[in-house]
């Protein structure tokens, strides 16, 4: 998840330079009056018609994005965006929010201090503060893929409501696969790549997640076609996890040199000294033995101790 944060930051900072120019005039209509039916406005070509030598101009996607209304709500949201501290800016966030009430750009500062905990490996903050920007947009892509990640990965089997959990993140997570393309608030001028990072790392994260889930239930070829989709949103940076839970999914198909091919790519991503890197390892060299195939060298050397195949790598 902390691939989306970053990406997402960049967002945010320009949200923050999107709030701020429309602040400018606060009392300035956001939109111009629609044209009557059949009719032109000044400077403008009837529907349907081209002016000559204009160049079409692309549709924004996505959400409009938050914009303040007045100038002290905007000096407000100013004042609480230049914390870094998670508890500061929470804090921060929940006074402006409880100032203004009906303010647009509260789901920015809740966000920021929902990717701060995220960063700073605090999950049940980050949860809770997930929570609090879902209650305002109940279809933001990136809180439902954070809240999701954090039901899906802390939900322990003696849990009572572990069923409860887990079905909320996979809901949480098939959202966000529906609501990538249509409710990320982009502001005019972002580079259409960082957009596309944005977007393609939510998705990947988002069926990571359904995967995972498919995993624990024993679905393993369900989990197969959703880890895949995984990887292949986001082809230039695959998370070394995601394809180890794909190396471990083929091996419980018996399907073991495909599972090789996987395991030795997750080793290659991981560190040896690292949970998922041993992990790959251990599963590199218990399918090459069943493969009969020559181990590769980045598998390392020595014996697996413990049956890859029955565990589920950490999140890293």
């Amino acid at each position: 998840m902390k691939r989306a944060a970053i990406a997402g930051a960049v967002l945010v900072l320009a949200m923050g330079t999107f709030a701020q120019s429309n602040s400018k005039n606060p009392s300035t209509p956001q939109n111009p009056p629609a044209a009557q039916p059949g009719t032109a406005q000044p400077g403008t070509a009837q529907q349907g018609t081209a002016q000559p030598g204009a160049t079409p101009q692309a549709e924004p996607q996505g959400k409009r994005p938050p914009q303040t209304k007045t100038q002290a709500e905007f000096d407000a949201y100013k004042a609480a965006a230049t914390n870094t501290d998670p508890a500061a800016l929470e804090k921060a966030a929940n006074d402006f929010a409880a100032k203004f009430p009906d303010s647009e750009v509260r789901i920015i500062l809740f966000k920021t201090a929902m990717r701060s905990y995220q960063s700073a490996n605090n999950a049940d903050k980050a949860l809770e503060l997930g929570r609090k920007v879902l209650a305002i947009d109940p279809d933001d892509p990136e809180a439902l893929v954070i809240v999701a990640s954090v039901l899906a990965e802390r939900t322990r089997d003696t849990d009572l409501d572990k069923d409860q959990r887990l079905d909320e993140a996979m809901k949480m997570a098939q959202h966000a696969t529906q609501t990538v393309d249509t409710d990320v608030s982009v502001p005019a001028g972002t580079p259409q790549d960082k957009v596309d990072a944005y977007k393609g790392l939510l998705r990947s994260n988002a069926y990571s997640i359904i995967g995972t889930l498919e995993f624990k239930k024993d679905n393993f070829k369900a989990a197969e076609t959703d880890l895949r989709k995984s990887i292949d949103a986001y082809p230039a940076q695959p998370d070394p996890v995601v394809v180890l839970r794909l190396a471990l999914a083929l091996d419980k198909q018996d399907r073991y040199p495909e599972a090789l091919t996987y395991a030795t790519k997750a080793s290659e991503l991981t560190q040896e000294n690292t949970p998922a890197g041993g992990l790959a390892r251990r599963e590199c060299e218990r399918v090459a033995q069943l493969a009969k195939q020559p181990k590769p060298p980045a598998c390392g050397a020595g014996t697996p101790a413990t049956p890859a195949q029955n565990q589920v790598p950490p999140k890293q």
